[in-house]
């Protein structure tokens, strides 16, 4: 979105003229749009070269370095790296990157633009209701035009970004919004696609309520409101350098004005209270705002994230960008969107990475950067799931591997795990906890068992005559760093839950790996390796048939 004009969003047929300000369009299927047809180009845009365990990298006891494990501790947050959507490509557009996503259901959007000279853009809709198996089930190129910010409300998807004015025949502003219909995970042309067009550079964020559309458009734009059902305009305001409109659960109604800081509007747009902040925003720079609670949280550039008091409207503090690494230019190491999910917060950090923060309530705790290569745009965090825009690098799907509640409940009754990151258990020992945490390595000569959320970026070995337990999820590896589960003579590894493993699951002569209840689930991404006296027990979900 780093642009002050689009190009032409040609060929569209008037339907509908609102006001000599906005113009509602039906855009005719042309070669200016486009679905994608192969189904065998949509499979291949899910890339999983590099899922698996993300360690954290924690800053490093004031000296402004980062290490994975400080003291070497087991971290928090067991996060991994379902898959990667690769951006779409075609001829003549190469270099699209990812902009935003909705979540919505089972399904995210996602939205491409491209920052470099040309212009054209392009809507991913990406199954997730299986988190081991995300699919692409539709694809929309623009052959013209860059997408900054996408909604799915009740069937209907609600796009916004650009269009040079100058060079559309009918487009009567630059900044636009389009409403698609979906159906089933699919966009549908057949009924055409609605557009409404407002005054302002390029238009930076869509908010879909009940009745409304509520668009912000940039350098000397609008906040425009427009009819859900007809996009049709029905109200305006003009501000200097809209980026971001969001809404709080009790509905009030927040703007970013890069050229001053946030608004706070009652429903006909009129200004309430303002938050000053003298950040530079940069020009045509992605930032956003969220909602947490009585806070506000800002995307502020160079300066990270920014939270303010909504009633009062006083800083309560910054979170800093954590790294500066090496390479990336300074001009990509800003806080250009956050997110909140119950307790956490998440910074899309550009060329620095995806931050991760605690809310303590009065204050902040930075946890790290999420081990992601890759660029961050974009994020948004809903119920176990990260998802991140990052540019080139295209949709990123993380797994927070929260345990639920009744696996808590469950677990009550077993100390929490607090040691080491590597977890060694001597012979003679007989050990359990309980927990969600990130370990180096685990070994076990004894017995073990782990109740909670549990990854390892090296390997787990279970040695003879061992025993261990497993209850809820445990992930070993990465798939461009492949590690092992190796349980050897005489030794049980006891299944119940999630058990993935991107690497080999060797079993040893005389070993046993039993499954537990009906619901577990094993996903290896290597191979099965068993032994002739080896035995598998139990019932199971397995994910690439690898037994």
């Amino acid at each position: 979105m780093n642009k002050s004009s689009l190009v032409a969003l040609a060929a569209f047929v008037l339907a509908i003229s609102c006001s000599d300000e906005t113009t509602v369009f039906q855009e005719t299927l042309d070669k200016d749009v486009a679905l994608e047809s192969s189904q065998t180009k949509l499979e291949s845009s899910i890339n999983y070269d590099k899922a698996g365990v993300l360690d954290i990298f924690e800053d490093g006891a004031g000296t402004g370095k980062n290490s994975k494990f400080p003291e070497g501790e087991a971290g928090d947050y067991p996060l991994t790296l379902v898959a990667q959507v690769d951006p779409p490509s075609r001829s003549g557009a190469e270099n699209l990157t990812a902009s935003h996503v909705h979540v919505v259901d089972d399904y995210a959007y996602v939205s491409y633009n491209t920052v470099e000279d040309g212009y054209s853009g392009a809507i991913d809709i990406v199954n997730v209701s299986d988190p081991s198996s995300p699919r692409v089930t539709s694809r929309l190129y623009y052959t013209n035009a860059d997408l900054n910010s996408i909604k799915y409300d009740n069937g209907y998807l609600y796009v916004v970004g650009g269009v040079d004015s100058e060079k559309s025949v009918k487009a009567t502003a630059n900044s636009f919004v389009a409403k698609i219909v979906v159906s089933d995970g699919r966009m549908d042309l057949a009924s055409g696609i609605s557009y409404g067009f407002q005054d302002g550079f390029n238009a930076t964020d869509v908010l879909v309520t009940a009745d409304k559309v509520l668009v912000t458009s940039g350098k000397e734009g609008f906040l425009t409101s427009y009819d859900k059902n007809t996009i049709e305009m029905q109200l305006e305001a003009p501000f200097a350098d809209l980026r971001s409109v969001a809404i709080s659960d009790n509905n009030k109604l927040a703007i970013l004005d890069g050229s001053s800081g946030v608004k706070l509007l009652d429903q006909n747009f009129n200004v309430q209270s303002e938050i000053s902040i003298t950040s530079n925003f940069g020009d045509y720079a992605k930032r956003t705002l969220d909602f947490a609670g009585d806070h506000i949280i800002v995307a502020e550039g160079s300066k990270g994230a920014g939270i303010y008091d909504v009633s009062s409207g006083d800083l309560i503090e910054y979170i800093p960008i954590l790294v500066n690494p090496e390479g990336v230019d300074e001009s990509n190491i800003v806080t250009n969107a956050v997110a909140a999910n119950d307790n956490i917060i998440l910074m899309a950090n550009g060329g620095a990475g995806l931050c991760i923060s605690e809310d303590q309530g009065n204050n902040t705790d930075l946890v790290g950067i999420i081990e992601l290569d890759a660029s961050v745009n974009y994020v948004t965090s809903k119920g176990d799931y990260i998802f991140a825009a990052a540019g080139k690098d295209g949709l990123q799907i993380i797994k927070l591997n929260k345990p639920s509640e009744s696996l808590e409940a469950s677990c009550a009754d077993v100390p929490s795990y607090s040691g080491s990151r590597n977890l060694n258990v001597n012979e003679g020992d007989n050990l359990a906890f309980r927990g969600s945490k990130r370990f180096n390595t685990v070994n076990v000569n004894g017995e073990l068992l782990l109740c909670g959320s549990w990854t390892v970026s090296n390997n787990t070995n279970i040695n003879n005559n061992a025993i261990f337990a497993m209850n809820g999820t445990y992930v070993v590896g990465r798939n461009n760093k492949r590690k092992d589960v190796t349980v050897n003579e005489g030794a049980t590894f006891t299944v119940e839950g999630n058990l993935t493993i991107y690497g080999d699951l060797v079993l040893n002569e005389g070993a046993t790996i039993e499954f537990l209840g009906d619901d577990s689930v094993v996903n290896i991404f290597g191979s099965v390796k068993k032994a002739a006296t080896a035995e598998v027990k139990g019932n199971f979900r397995d994910v690439r048939n690898k037994f």
